[in-house]
Formats: structure tokens, sequence, C-alpha cells
């Protein structure tokens, strides 16, 4: 029997390139550790109908993607595109030029729209506060953006104001040139005071929503963070972090991975008691604590880049948010005057 034509044309759908640094890897698997809730039984359908491609050839599910590859899942149904609102809402400014602005974002802000959560986002907000300058006047759901802040870590950030800067900055992030600075709140006190964490992080096979690291294996992406301990309270632990890479929850899933998840984290369960006595005070202290501080106790404090135009050396900094000050002033105060 003749298969009947849907359709002469295919739409995009999702669109990935491979990092230079990509070991061969099946595009099923590729897919499934980028793409939230799909599975690769789901992707080899995709590719048995003739939806998957690579470097604009169609390939099968069993294709071994390798660095620089640009692998596109591309479906009969055009899909919706998401209506930009530009929305005047406030944003605290650390410096700005005519290329480049720097905000500390707060907690709880979405950095990109999407589907069911289309305002209200940092992209929202430049809509309006740039709305003057051509890379804002686009449907693009990027426009100016190089790198981003889960929901609800806080914290400093750079946005492009022209292509030029944009075009730029992308490099630098692209080759690891930022130095990127966060203060964390973790459960516990490591055995080490200073450390680097190493473990590819990728999609957890029982959740999408979430990362874990991968020790070993070709799943997910190389990752490094380095840590150092500022302040021992006992119970939980103020430590510094450096980036060497920038992945998804990357902080967030490394912390966990060394047995120290983020104070009030709840996808990496940092919201449940972890350290600590049994007596029925300290846990109404730590649950005063939890509504004190809803989001995870992770902040970008100091961001380092090269002046997109100039070559200069900037670092910014953002000013730590006053609960999670308020956090650390309650935990020291009941270290202080705990029962020994």
């Amino acid at each position: 029997m003749k298969k009947e034509k849907q359709s002469d044309e295919k739409y995009e759908l999702y669109k990935f390139t491979a990092d230079k640094g990509q070991s061969p890897l099946r595009v099923d698997k590729f897919l499934t550790d980028r793409i939230e809730n799909i599975s690769r039984t789901k992707v080899q359908a995709a590719a048995e109908q003739g939806y998957l491609y690579v470097n604009e050839t169609e390939v099968k599910s069993n294709y071994k993607v390798k660095p620089g590859d640009i692998v596109v899942l591309k479906t009969f149904y055009k899909p919706e595109k998401i209506k930009l609102i530009s929305e005047n809402i406030p944003l605290n400014i650390i410096y700005e030029d005519d290329f480049i602005l720097i905000i500390n974002k707060a907690a709880g802000m979405v950095v990109h729209p999407a589907y069911g959560n289309e305002n209200g986002t940092l992209v929202n907000a430049l809509l309006y506060y740039l709305k003057e300058l051509p890379l804002y006047n686009t449907d693009d759901i990027r426009a100016g953006l190089v790198h981003r802040l889960d929901k609800n870590t806080s914290g400093v950030m750079v946005i492009a104001k022209t292509e030029e800067a944009l075009s730029n900055l992308s490099k630098q992030f692209f080759n690891r040139i930022p130095k990127k600075n966060y203060k964390a709140l973790i459960w516990g006190v490591p055995k080490e005071e200073e450390g680097t964490i190493t473990g590819n992080i990728g999609r957890s096979l029982q959740d999408r929503k979430i990362m874990r690291v991968y020790p070993e294996g070709d799943r997910g992406k190389h990752a490094v963070t380095h840590y150092k301990v500022n302040k021992n309270l006992g119970y939980v632990s103020l430590i510094d972090c450096v980036l060497e890479t920038g992945r998804t929850h990357q902080i967030r899933v490394h912390l966990k991975y060394l047995g120290h998840p983020i104070f009030g984290d709840s996808e990496y369960g940092g919201n449940e008691i972890l350290r600590g006595t049994r007596y029925t005070k300290y846990k109404q202290f730590v649950q005063n604590c939890f509504k004190l501080m809803p989001a995870q106790a992770l902040h970008a404090e100091t961001l380092e880049i090269n002046h997109p135009e100039t070559g200069e050396r900037m670092k910014f900094k953002a000013e730590i948010p006053e609960n999670f000050v308020s956090l650390l002033n309650k935990w020291e105060q009941y270290i202080e005057n705990r029962e020994v």
C-alpha cells in the first residue's frame, strides 16, 4: 500500500549543534539528553517516519553524532509560536553602556518565555526596557541572551544590546572566557574544605525535568565545579563555587552528587531536614528557614567578562538578596546559642 503524503513541507521542531568535544553517541540518546519528556522510543519512531535530520540529511536513530553535527527533529505540523509581549517589569541594573546590560536577576524570575509561562519573564522585561534597539524588535525569545540562570537562582547576568556584542559574548561563553562565582548554602560540611567536583551531567532517566551525574560512560556532558567552604555552620555550610563549565543545574546537581544538596532546593532534595538534631525546636527552626527563603539558597555573585567592544576585562558583583542574608544570620545565631 502506498503511504499517503501528508505535506511537502516539514517544520523544524528542535535543533541542536553538537559540542566540539562531543564523543560519538547515538542520535536517539543525544536527543533524549536534551529534550524534556521525550523517550528514545519516540525519537526512534520519528526517525522511522523520516523526521530526523543531521546536517540536513535524513538519518536513522542509530546514527552516531560527531562534533559540530547539526541535529534537527522535524514535524509536519507547524509549531505554534509563543507571542512575545513587552512588559514594564522593574530590572535591578548593576551596569549599562551602549553594548551591554548587567542585571541582578531576582529569584523567582524565569529567563525565557515558554508555553504556559509566556509573561513575567526576563525576556518580557527586556523587550520593554530595550524596545528602541533593533535586537529587541524581533520574535526571537533569546534576543540578547548568552547565558541563563535557573528560575529560583538569583544573581548577575550579562545581556547584549547589539548584534556585534551578542556574537562576541556568545563566543566568550563558548570558549569559557567568562568567570562565574556563586554563593551557596548547603546541607552539612564537606570532608574537604576545598575541592573539585567532576562528573558528566545529563537528564535523569527517571525524571526528565531534573539532571543527574553520570560519572562513567557516554551519557551527559563533561562538567567541572570548584568549591571552597566559606563558613562552617555545623549543620549547614556557606560555600563559594566557581564554574569551569556551564551545564544545566550544574552546581545544584554536582552538590547533590557530593552529598550536600543546596538548602531549600526542592528538585534535588535540599528541602528536607538532612542534618541536625531530632528535637522539635530544631525542626521548627529549619521550617522557619525554609519559609524565609522558599527558593534554593544559590546566588550568582560575580561575573567577569571581556567587554565586547573594548576588550577590557570587567568584573561585576550582584549583592546577595536580603532573605539570603537573613537566612545566614538565623543559622549563625542558632549555632551560637544552641545547647551543647
